[in-house]
């Protein structure tokens, strides 16, 4: 027995993997405690398929982590064949290299993390040095790879006269966005020698093709598993940049292994940027046996900021049914688990007894307030337009509600839905968040506005009205804990567009209508009250 392989297979006290610093928030290394759940709901579908049978007693399987960064995946599926396989291959030196020749594989998202997996599941950053504690690679890389991917651009509007390699006049575009992810080419365009952040798993057409090219080209795998980038790194930031975990995930689906799990933001439940698609996608398929969920910031990755927290999804080829949804809340499971069709409303409801009053409120057939909201720029004002501070010399002023202060327009500068300047209105920030790890508000106090105001992008006008007393019996409507609560289920971050509205009902405005009396109206039980108080809180100044 190897001195150096027994080493390298003792627990570490403190793991370093615990420890080290993430690279953004859209690189997030994972936590080996949460990289462990994941692989043991693995273990238990893959035992409920086969007889209470190990996983990790199957010398035949292959495992990969197509975007791997710390290699902690990698290094807990290694440790766990290491155990099972010890029959098997008794003579530990065999066992380690079988597993790391044929079993498990990575391919590197930067060259930085493709070192680091190397270090982490060889003990070298070279497989094939005197230090490894594989035996039998003859190349440095091993079975984690990292090949240099370029983006390719499209879409140029501006070009720029340079030359190529050889000197030869090329016509260059500089404005371009990548087919494959989207990303800038004026953020990312910039050459070998700074990271281009092109991730080779889904920059390619064909991804079997691809994982032919990288492994060869009889490899199927098995399990892909994995924590995948999460937004574009190009300079974009928090809900404006632009996500790419789904393009992971669906190329990971598209290698047709016998399992797919991975942990990402969210926000796909119920929004987030350019993710429509996919979660009708995902809502729709039935191979989708489990979901984990952490609403809580910071609840699953400690100290990485993910706004509407973070969820593992288990895909199983093999499996036609509801999904599991278990909720984590500090660390630990909130209840049992329960098992839903994923498909019974447009968005996924994350909180399993939000289901059964969004049941009642939705078989009155009522219409909704989304469609009463406006969309966003309401007067076609932007943000950061500001008028004058005072109506004094505007010739048809125009009271505008801006970005953190109110001014003064003329009618003129509206730029569309004039109309809607001289009816009574209820306005509601486009924006409602913040820092706390449990957010409990989820809408800003509405504003009634009146004949001749207006307002910017900064707010949506929710809703327009004949007179005065409507409008303010729809903004206390707006108010209640059950109109809050409605679009919680729909709203996963600090935005709060049209979209979010789509579960409230559109009540009739005979009266101030009071939580108590919304309760009764939608026959919901002493339980579903509570557990609507639990998660909304009064607004502050009530």
């Amino acid at each position: 027995m190897s001195g150096q392989v027994a080493l390298s297979l003792q627990n570490r006290n403190p793991d370093v993997l615990s420890c080290i610093a993430n690279l953004s928030n859209d690189e997030v290394f994972t936590p080996p405690g949460f990289a462990n759940q994941m692989l043991d709901i693995v273990a238990e579908a893959w035992a409920d398929a086969h007889h209470g049978a190990s996983i990790w007693a199957d010398s035949s399987l292959r495992f990969l982590d197509p975007f791997t960064k710390s290699g902690v995946f990698l290094r807990e599926i290694t440790s766990r064949l290491n155990e099972g396989l010890r029959d098997e291959l008794p003579d530990l030196q065999e066992r380690v290299d079988h597993i790391l020749t044929k079993q498990v594989f990575g391919v590197g998202i930067t060259q930085l993390t493709s070192l680091i997996a190397r270090r982490s599941l060889y003990c070298s950053k070279r497989a094939s040095s005197t230090h490894s504690i594989v035996k039998s690679f003859t190349d440095a890389d091993g079975n984690i790879l990292f090949e240099h991917v370029e983006h390719t651009w499209v879409g140029a509007t501006d070009f720029l006269e340079t030359a190529d390699a050889d000197g030869n006049p090329v016509t260059k575009g500089t404005n371009g966005r990548c087919k494959y992810c989207g990303a800038s080419q004026k953020a990312l365009d910039r050459g070998n020698e700074l990271e281009t952040h092109a991730y080779a798993f889904i920059h390619t057409d064909d991804i079997k093709a691809r994982i032919a090219e990288l492994f060869g080209d009889d490899m199927q795998f098995d399990v892909i598993i994995g924590n995948p980038p999460y937004q574009l790194d190009d300079g974009g930031h928090n809900n404006s940049a632009t996500p790419i975990y789904q393009l992971f995930v669906e190329n990971a689906v598209a290698l047709n292994p016998k399992f797919v799990v991975m942990v990402t933001p969210s926000r796909w439940f119920a929004g987030g940027r350019g993710l429509d698609k996919y979660r009708e996608r995902m809502l729709k398929d039935r191979h989708m046996r489990n979901i984990v969920d952490y609403p809580k910031l910071y609840d699953g990755f400690p100290g990485v900021k993910i706004r509407g927290g973070i969820s593992y999804f288990l895909w199983d080829r093999d499996y036609d049914g509801p999904c599991a949804i278990q909720t984590m809340w500090d660390g630990k499971p909130l209840g049992e688990p329960v098992s839903r069709r994923l498909d019974q409303f447009d968005v996924f409801v994350r909180w399993n007894e939000a289901v059964p009053i969004l049941e009642k409120v939705l078989a009155r057939a009522e219409p909704v307030l989304a469609a009463r909201v406006s969309s966003q720029k309401p007067f076609g004002l932007r943000t950061f337009f500001h008028g004058s501070a005072t109506p004094a010399g505007i010739k048809d002023p125009v009271k505008l509600y801006g970005s953190q202060r109110v001014s003064w327009i003329d009618r003129s500068e509206v730029v569309q839905n004039l109309q809607w300047v001289d009816q009574w209105k209820v306005l509601m920030s486009r924006v409602q968040g913040t820092s706390a790890a449990v957010e409990r508000i989820f809408l800003g106090k509405p504003i009634v506005s009146g004949p001749t105001e207006a307002c910017t992008e900064t707010y949506l006008v929710a809703g327009l009205f004949k007179t005065e007393t409507e409008a303010k019996r729809y903004a206390i409507y707006l108010r209640t804990r059950f109109v809050r609560f409605l679009v919680s289920l729909r709203k996963g971050t600090q935005d709060a567009p049209r979209g979010v509205y789509g579960f409230v009902p559109d009540v009739p405005l005979d009266r101030e209508w009071t939580d108590s009396e919304l309760y009764e109206r939608y026959d919901l039980t002493a339980e579903e009250v509570a557990f609507i108080e639990s998660k909304v809180a009064l607004h502050t100044d009530e």
